[in-house]
């Protein structure tokens, strides 16, 4: 498992170099909706923390609080409702998520700064629509259940969401650009690539604006949604697709290079 596969598409890379590598690229994006390891924990090994959970027993989780207070994190009910809040309005009705599915793709829901200081819990909903190509952020008030602020804006990417890395992971599967990521899957497991679902995935937007030459399949980038997937198989390898660009606008797919 430790051989490297010397191919110039897609090839596996066994051992840490890619992981190393795509830690390095990924250390400065977070991912929607993933959550912050230490928050709300505990340091291990605390006076309190072992008198709490001695070794050998599992202590059930509390049950979550339907509204949470001051910084906490968003609640679930408190995410669903503002969620639904924001959607309001007709929004929906002309936006396209990123399988063309009638609605925005939503891309992250995060605690918003309350302006007024006085513990007003509010939540800040992202979402882009795969038919304008725009982004929009909307603020919702938690306590009076209204949009309180709306901005919408071109040529600002967000970080990707799960769906959108699943999605470019679909469209790089079908595309003839991703032969060398199927043979290489095969390499490694010795079966055939069938869908994301097989795949542990992570990725970046990418900026045209880092690259020198840019292919022409690639110069919408910006305006479009363009994603660069990192793929790593399941209890496996990593398999080098960082070359490869995902057009999820025009579900097209570019090589860099």
């Amino acid at each position: 498992m430790r051989q490297v596969v010397e191919r110039h598409l897609g090839k596996v890379v066994a051992g840490g170099s890619l992981a190393v590598a795509a830690t390095a690229l990924l250390l400065a994006v977070t991912l929607p909706n993933q959550p912050d390891a230490g928050a709300g924990s505990q340091p291990a090994g605390t006076a309190s923390q072992d008198a709490v959970a001695p070794a050998g027993k599992v202590e059930a989780a509390p049950p979550e609080k339907e509204h949470g207070v001051g910084s906490d994190p968003l609640t679930d009910a408190e995410t669903a409702r503002a969620e639904k809040i924001a959607l309001g309005g007709g929004m929906s009705a002309a936006a396209r998520d990123v399988e063309g599915d009638r609605g925005p793709q939503r891309i992250a829901t995060n605690l918003a700064e309350d302006p007024t200081g006085k513990g007003a819990r509010r939540a800040e909903i992202i979402y882009y629509d795969y038919k304008a190509n725009v982004t929009t952020t909307r603020t919702v008030d938690l306590g009076t259940g209204k949009v309180t602020a709306t901005t919408t804006a071109r040529h600002v990417q967000p970080p990707p969401s799960r769906e959108e890395l699943t999605e470019g992971a679909r469209v790089l599967i079908a595309d003839r650009l991703g032969k060398g990521l199927k043979q290489d899957y095969r390499k490694a497991t010795g079966k055939d690539l069938t869908g994301p679902s097989e795949l542990d995935l992570s990725g970046f937007v990418f900026r045209k604006e880092t690259v020198k030459r840019l292919p022409a399949v690639l110069e919408t980038c910006g305006e479009h949604r363009c994603l660069q997937v990192v793929a790593k198989v399941r209890n496996g390898p990593w398999i080098d697709t960082r070359a490869f660009v995902v057009d999820l606008s025009a579900r097209s797919v570019g090589r860099l290079g």
